[in-house]
């Protein structure tokens, strides 16, 4: 009689290591606490959200630029980055500033005090999982692309959209 393997949780849970589903489950909630952690640190040390840290990133990196072509940057919904950017101005990280030449372009610029909180504050963590990734082979890369994807088909997720910024948090978040 063969023992069957295990797997020991956190918690001291024993999960059988052909128990696929609470093994997906359970990384799924590593991945998830993880995203959470990084969002929480970044909110209490740095009075930032990962999608205004996005936004204030691409600002200084493409330079100044229209709430809708940063929209399009950040993969995220114009009406979503008026309200990031409102809430950076009021922490003066970017100032809005009206195009000489078409009065009706508004372009957003990062400040020196956006510029100096960009530097203290860790990289964001899709940057760091990137670089993982891009360590990796491309049939790794390519491997687990194709196994997420499949999760979220598994999981009817398909049609929740979702921007490719690593954050959890209420679906209605205000703070963005």
């Amino acid at each position: 009689m063969s023992a069957t393997k295990t797997n020991t949780t956190n918690q001291g849970t024993l999960i059988p290591e052909a128990s696929y589903d609470l093994r997906i489950m359970q990384a799924l909630r590593r991945v998830i606490r993880a995203i959470d952690l990084h969002s929480h640190k970044l909110t209490t040390q740095y009075k930032i959200t990962g999608p205004q840290l996005s936004c204030l990133t691409t600002i200084r990196d493409d330079g100044p630029m229209t709430s809708a072509n940063l929209a399009k940057k950040v993969y995220l919904s114009p009406s979503t980055v008026v309200g990031i950017i409102d809430r950076l101005e009021e922490k003066n990280l970017v100032t809005r500033n009206r195009d000489s030449k078409d009065r009706r372009q508004v372009h957003i610029a990062i400040t020196p005090s956006g510029a100096e909180l960009i530097e203290a504050a860790p990289s964001m963590l899709q940057e760091t999982l990137s670089a993982a990734l891009g360590e990796l082979s491309e049939i790794e890369q390519v491997s687990i692309t194709l196994a997420l994807e499949k999760l979220v088909d598994l999981m009817e997720a398909r049609h929740i959209g979702a921007a490719p910024i690593l954050e959890t948090g209420p679906l209605t978040d205000r703070s963005a």
